[in-house]
């Protein structure tokens, strides 16, 4: 009973973080996203809601450039 009751917490804090976020705040983690539209925005709300603890971090950081991609050919260009 007390794991489901995390989960539940965990997903009403995930609604309540995912609302605003997808409405708005986006558009500061990933400049793309501000031209998003109400398609892009329905979309990414699962993912919003699921993964909303690093998001609250990445939005904390106010970097508002996304992380530069770091792979096996952009480490064998250099």
């Amino acid at each position: 009973m007390t794991l489901l009751s995390m989960v539940y917490g965990y997903a009403i804090a995930g609604v309540i973080f995912a609302l605003p976020f997808v409405a708005t705040w986006a558009g500061r983690i990933d400049p793309n996203a501000a031209a998003g539209t109400p398609g892009f925005r329905i979309i990414i709300l699962p993912g919003v809601v699921l993964l909303w603890p690093l998001l609250l971090a990445r939005m904390m950081a106010r970097d508002p450039h996304p992380p530069e991609e770091w792979t096996g050919h952009r480490r064998a260009s250099r």
